[in-house]
């Protein structure tokens, strides 16, 4: 198979509400919007990948679905994010694998990793 393009599809319960929190409060850019001006459903840049919210669904965020976003810097998003509201699940902090990761979730319970690559990290250098 090749894969030309791809991205990740959210059916949020409330589709308005979960609009304003990735284009206001996360602060993604827009894409592309399509539909009917009354249910449009919206496609955002997600560094290489696109997100897409369309249509609705009555479940919950999926257990196992993650969105995994690097950040510049993880603490300072978290604190920002925590101040606007945002449902913080686990603060900023270094893992064993050397990377800075923080939780938070979207109106819909998905959770939402930030992550922070710090300098020197194996996946900042060039291996050759």
């Amino acid at each position: 198979m090749e894969v030309l393009s791809s991205r990740v599809l959210l059916r949020p319960r409330d589709p308005t509400r979960s609009r304003r929190f990735y284009a206001d409060t996360l602060g993604l850019a827009v894409y592309r919007e399509f539909g009917p001006p009354e249910h449009p459903g919206v496609v955002f840049f997600l560094g290489q990948g696109f997100l897409e919210l369309s249509g609705s669904s009555e479940e919950a965020g999926g257990p196992g679905m993650r969105l995994w976003l690097q950040v510049r810097d993880a603490a300072q998003e978290e604190k920002r994010l925590r101040e606007a509201g945002v449902t913080v699940l686990r603060e900023a902090r270094e893992e064993p694998w050397g990377l800075i990761e923080a939780w938070i979730a979207d109106p819909d319970g998905h959770r939402i990793v930030l992550v922070e690559v710090p300098a020197g990290h194996p996946l900042r250098r060039d291996p050759r």
